[in-house]
């Protein structure tokens, strides 16, 4: 409980957020949970991951504090929740909690806006005492980043692998819209075999034409002259299962060359297209 006096408030107030994250990753021992789970996001990561195409000032904004979930060049000072790792930054931090709790002017914080996530770029001690404090937002100076990929999905640091990987492979099969929206995989790695797959296909329609084609029209092409059709005979014959059109899809084309040395569909080439891929 509060004391009323600023100074043993904000005291306490360190203490018990130091406990907090020590208490957590102990739990996080307990349960084997992966490491990056309490890690906060670097932004650099996620940009990079997402495809950075531009910004812009968006000036002062209150913004929900759960929405800041990570920073620009602290991610070792501080946990997932701005939670002190160490003793190294108590006095500053105390000072600004006595300043909170005396009611002066707190300047704002500096993000940067990535979807409807916040990194911060300087206030990462006035973020930690707000959540210490269970205020609920916080005003900050806002720039948004925009990306080419959104930042849905991305709660872990490991989220980032899948998010870099479907962007390489946008990289390489320039899709949009709908056709964009039908490609989902849960594996990652996926999306490279995927990459593969559909640029042997674009080589091959080049081979037949007898001329170039860029990146764009062989996606287009691929999406409405193969993977669509190849799609909705899988559906037909009932071997999409519980994957998605995307993985259905890739592990046909996996099989593409078993199915052509053997030149038969029977039962046992229908269960292996039913089966999981590594069974």
């Amino acid at each position: 409980m509060d004391t009323g006096f600023a100074q043993a408030d904000a005291e306490n107030d360190f203490l018990r957020i130091r406990r907090r994250q020590v208490l957590s990753r102990l739990v996080a021992w307990l349960r084997r949970e992966p490491d990056d789970v309490s890690e906060i996001l670097p932004f650099d990561e996620v940009v990079t991951a997402l495809g950075r195409t531009g910004e812009r000032p968006l000036g002062l904004q209150l913004i929900p504090l759960d929405s800041v979930v990570g920073s620009v060049d602290r991610t070792k000072d501080f946990d997932r929740y701005f939670r002190p790792r160490s003793q190294r930054t108590r006095e500053r931090w105390e000072r600004l909690a006595r300043a909170q709790r005396r009611g002066e002017t707190i300047p704002p914080i500096d993000v940067y806006r990535v979807g409807g996530l916040h990194f911060v770029r300087d206030g990462h001690h006035r973020v930690s005492v707000a959540h210490a404090l269970g205020l609920r937002t916080i005003e900050a100076k806002v720039t948004e980043v925009t990306t080419r990929l959104d930042p849905n999905g991305i709660v872990h640091r490991g989220d980032l692998i899948t998010k870099d990987l479907r962007r390489v492979f946008l990289d390489r099969v320039p899709l949009s819209g709908r056709a964009l929206e039908s490609i989902t995989v849960a594996d990652p790695w996926s999306y490279a075999e995927l990459s593969e797959t559909v640029e042997a296909w674009g080589f091959r329609l080049m081979q037949h034409e007898g001329r170039f084609l860029d990146r764009e029209t062989v996606a287009r092409r691929w999406w409405s002259e193969e993977f669509k059709p190849v799609v909705r005979m899988l559906r037909q014959a009932e071997l999409i299962g519980y994957r998605t059109d995307a993985e259905a899809y890739v592990h046909l084309a996996c099989q593409r060359y078993r199915l052509m040395r053997t030149h038969r569909w029977d039962d046992e080439v229908v269960d292996r297209l039913r089966t999981k891929p590594g069974a």
